[in-house]
Order: structure tokens, then C-alpha cells, then sequence
């Protein structure tokens, strides 16, 4: 449930069916793992990728709509429409986007970067000042091995969670560092549409309706996430339950126009183009 092997049809595809990428951790699995026949029968056939390569697959078109990472959308969204309502968002400690030191961050040199994400690679350089000779490496989220390399690791999704660092590690919880300077709710992840795709009212419909249910098969998918991982039931329920946000909702647009904002400052990305909604 944590690795999604790459770029495979999760349900059966068909002529007219919307091709819908979604990432398979921990976090998305409320809004898939019991209801997969319910976005057959409305039109979708879901597509499962790491969070980067989705973003990548719908840019070249292999897409419909995806939920990608929120810079990936704010660097096309002259090209996307947002679906409203839904997203993966967090505000305070969230877990599964962690900085991983060895060293004070002031005196960081290398950073090896968990090679599925790009908009807590995003966050990190917002957040910390690193000095323009900080050498980075894209890799595998394998932190024991990444930390052996480098002087820090950027990590996300399920393998974070799991992680259990020794006392000599410095951990940073980016969502928490972004709430504690901010106070906004930070924004992982966006659901986009390409422009020239019809996306049905019904099935606009359906997708917030999933949303809502969410909370209602959080019980089921900890107990299969446990059953898989043999990881601590207690842990997946409080991050489901307690620290993830499904909703984009006004708190979540104000937290993704401020991201949005500082991209632009940062140079992360070069044109402010208007966010457009559904």
C-alpha cells in the first residue's frame, strides 16, 4: 500500500472512461480502497503513480485528471482547472513530510530528496535558507541509506510515518514548520483537470461525495494498512483521522495562494497564473 509499483491501471479501463491518477499511500486510500466499483460505474478508471510521476503523466496527456503535488499544479494551472473541495492538506505536524539531519540545517551541504515528491522539495527551500552550494540528489526514499550518503534526507508519504530515527537524527516536520510560521494550512496535494477535458457534473459530484465519505472507511483501511505492514494500528488511525485535511475548503485556498506566493519569491516557479477552479 506504501510503493506503488509504476505507472499501473488500478481498475479496468474503458473507451470513454477518464483516466484518473492518484497516488496509493497511506492518505489517499480513504478515497479508493472501498469504493474502486463506485468510480467504475461513474466513468474513471484509476490510474495508480507516485505523486511526481503523476504530474508528469498528465501534463504529456496520458491523463485526464490527477491529484498531483500542489507545485506541480500552480506551475500549469494556465493549463488545469482545480476541482474544488478536495485535496490532501495538513496543518501543524503531519508526519509524513519530514527533513531528516545529521547537522544543524544551517550547516547542511548535501540533501538527498525522496525522488516522489516535488512539492515538499518545494517547501524545504521556502523554508530553509540553504546556502547556494547545498548539493542535492534526487533518490529512492531510503533514508538509512540516504543519510549515509548526505548530510540530510527529505522524505514523504508512508515511509516517513514509519520512520523511527535515532536520538543523534534532527527531524523537522515541514508541515509543522509551515503552520508555525505562517499559521495557514498547508496543501500537499490538488486534485487538476486538463483544460480540454469535460469532467460531468455527476462525476464532479461523485468525487466530492467520495471526499465526504471519507472518514467513514478510515476504520477499515487501518486495519488492512496493519494487516500489510505491521505497522501500529494507533498511529495510521490518529494520521488518517486526526492529521490529514480532505477538504479545500477557504483555510486550504488561503494556505495554497500563500505556497503560491512564495514559489514566485523564491523563483520556484516563474509566472503567477490565475488558479482556476471547476
Amino acid at each position: 500500500m506504501g510503493e506503488a509499483p509504476s505507472f499501473f491501471y488500478f481498475s479496468t479501463m474503458s473507451q470513454n472512461s477518464l483516466r484518473f491518477g492518484i497516488h496509493d499511500f497511506l492518505n489517499t486510500q480513504p478515497l479508493i480502497k472501498q469504493v474502486l466499483p463506485r468510480w467504475e460505474k461513474e466513468g474513471f478508471s484509476i490510474v495508480v503513480d507516485v505523486p511526481s510521476a503523476l504530474a508528469d503523466r498528465l501534463k504529456d496527456g496520458q491523463l485526464d485528471l490527477a491529484m498531483i503535488p500542489a507545485v506541480e499544479y500552480l506551475r500549469e494551472a494556465a493549463n488545469y482547472r482545480l476541482v474544488p473541495g478536495v485535496c490532501i492538506a495538513s496543518r501543524g505536524d503531519v508526519g509524513t513530510v519530514l527533513l531528516l539531519s545529521k547537522v544543524a540545517p544551517e550547516k547542511i551541504r548535501s540533501i538527498a530528496l525522496d525522488h516522489r515528491s516535488r512539492t515538499s522539495v518545494a517547501l524545504l527551500k521556502i523554508l530553509f535558507p540553504l546556502d547556494k552550494s547545498v548539493q542535492f540528489e534526487s533518490t529512492t526514499p531510503q533514508p538509512g541509506e540516504m543519510l549515509s550518503r548526505h548530510d540530510a534526507a527529505l522524505i514523504i508519504g508512508d515511509r516517513a510515518l514509519e520512520y523511527r530515527p535515532g536520538s543523534h537524527i534532527h527531524v523537522f516536520d515541514l508541515s509543522r514548520e509551515w503552520f508555525d510560521r505562517t499559521g495557514k494550512t498547508f496543501v500537499h496535494a490538488v486534485v487538476a483537470v486538463r483544460q480540454e477535458v469535460v469532467l460531468k457534473k455527476n462525476q464532479l459530484n461523485f468525487i466530492l461525495n467520495v471526499r465526504r465519505e471519507a472518514v467513514d472507511h478510515i476504520d477499515a483501511v487501518v486495519e488492512d494498512y496493519v494487516k500489510e505492514t505491521g505497522r501500529d494500528a494507533g498511529i495510521c488511525e490518529d494520521y488518517l483521522k486526526n492529521k490529514i485535511i480532505y477538504n479545500l475548503g477557504e483555510q486550504e485556498m488561503e494556505g495554497l495562494n500563500l505556497f503560491h506566493s512564495f514559489c514566485i519569491e523564491h523563483g520556484i516557479i516563474l509566472s503567477k497564473d490565475e488558479i482556476l477552479l471547476l
